[in-house]
């Protein structure tokens, strides 16, 4: 008799199938139309702004400057947002990203409707966003999609599921190596349980690692600051931390190969976002650990051997890692020009993803549609006002003229439209990210 798990993920395989081999047609003839509102703070002076939502029930936010350039970006926003996304979230997102209307440039962005990590249904929901820009709005000269942080993987998704949406792509701060991208926060919580067995305690029910947090349980971000800290001293100065926290503090930014200040931060996503991910594939965790080796501590052998002992080692659910894949990944056959900007020392992402990008799009013949810039810059979410306009005007002169941009010709131009803040235009053009498995260990 088939177990109720293994039910709820045969059918999330199935929908998974569905979602992989096609793409949902979407009609602007069921949406109604968007209603002109006030601007959240920081947008430009004399930005209309229009906000709805749509027959799907995303929340969604336009905004079209006075003197409109005729493009229009449509912006995949960061994330996810876990739970019921609020319609707010679009706010965060187009006061940060104000600089493409003071471009002159029209933007779209929806609050997906499904909290999580749902990219499929998000790749949806940014289509409709365009179709009912398009129908209610106006009908831009071109179409420009953005991807921001997590947003890249909705992008490349909506890419590749609506290929004549697009003019071009602007991936930014990307998490584009597809489901890879996520291994190590798994690997984190391994050798963070080895090194301090407060996450479950002893006098807590264990579960496997892999699934973040067992179906039902919450844990606050909050609280699991505090079990960090009670161990790593993380929320104190470094003077004021043991020995012993130091050392464990080393051990995992040698061998998880992350910051110390980014420690919680992905320990959070591989507690709370994890639980989400697994809550999608039907309980069964697409992330395994068993065949890793660690390497980077002071003795990597007994590392890797109180791993063993100590059953911290999980195998990958098989079923649930083709379901996670099948609704988050892509295959890289985009047939329009891509332009990429990241950050090289984002603790984040880590920039060594782009490499990913750039294998597949060669793979599959267009890899003359891609160029990638990176920014000596160790933020994530906004790498400052002058990097983003050179990249907008490289991408139209591509899109519109035929005109391939070069990293240096990107940077050298930042300088030129910068002017007063050029110092700002941290462009390396001559960086070459290395492959992915360089940063995280393969499996």
């Amino acid at each position: 008799m088939i177990g109720e798990s293994k039910v709820r993920l045969l059918i999330v395989m199935s929908v998974a199938a569905l979602l992989a081999g096609c793409a949902t047609y979407i009609s602007p003839l069921t949406e109604v139309a968007p209603k002109e509102a006030v601007c959240p703070s920081g947008v430009p002076a004399g930005v209309k702004c229009f906000r709805g939502r749509d027959s799907a029930n995303s929340h969604y936010l336009i905004a079209v400057p006075q003197k409109w350039s005729g493009v229009l970006v449509v912006h995949a926003h960061g994330g996810p947002v876990l739970g019921d996304p609020p319609a707010s979230r679009a706010d965060e997102d187009i006061r940060r990203w104000a600089i493409t209307l003071s471009e002159g440039h029209a933007w779209a962005s929806s609050v997906f409707r499904q909290g999580g990590f749902a990219v499929t249904t998000a790749a949806e929901d940014t289509e409709r966003i365009r179709q009912i820009f398009i129908h209610y709005i106006a009908r831009p000269r071109v179409t420009l999609l953005h991807g921001q942080s997590w947003g890249t993987m909705v992008a490349a998704r909506a890419a590749e599921l609506y290929p004549n949406s697009w003019g071009g792509l602007l991936l930014t701060s990307s998490v584009i190596a597809g489901p890879t991208t996520y291994d190590f926060r798994l690997d984190l919580r391994a050798v963070y349980q080895h090194l301090c067995g407060n996450h479950p305690r002893p006098t807590e029910a264990q579960y496997p690692l892999s699934i973040g947090l067992p179906v039902g349980v919450k844990m606050s971000a909050q609280e699991l600051a505090s079990r960090a800290d009670e161990c790593l001293g993380i929320g104190k100065p470094a003077a004021q931390r043991t020995a012993e926290q130091l050392k464990k503090i080393k051990t995992i930014v040698d061998v998880i190969r992350i910051p110390e200040a980014s420690i919680l931060g992905h320990l959070t996503w591989g507690t709370i976002s994890l639980q989400d991910v697994v809550s999608k594939t039907g309980g069964a965790s697409p992330f395994g650990n068993h065949s890793v080796r660690y390497q980077g501590s002071d003795d990597d052998n007994g590392l890797n051997a109180a791993l063993d002992a100590k059953g911290l080692r999980f195998k990958a659910d098989p079923m649930a890692a083709r379901a996670f894949a099948a609704d988050v990944d892509y295959a890289g056959r985009f047939r329009v020009p891509v332009l990429t900007t990241h950050g090289i020392n984002d603790s984040t992402v880590f920039v060594e993803g782009n490499d990913t990008l750039r294998q597949r799009m060669e793979r599959h013949g267009v890899g003359a549609n891609l160029v990638q810039t990176f920014v000596d810059s160790r933020e994530h979410s906004y790498l400052g006002d002058p990097i983003y306009p050179p990249l907008f005007e490289a991408l139209l002169k591509w899109v519109e003229q035929g005109i391939k941009p070069t990293p240096l010709g990107i940077a050298n131009r930042c300088k030129e439209m910068a002017m007063q803040q050029a110092n700002l235009c941290r462009f390396v053009p001559d960086y070459a990210p290395r492959p992915l498995a360089s940063r995280i260990a393969p499996r």
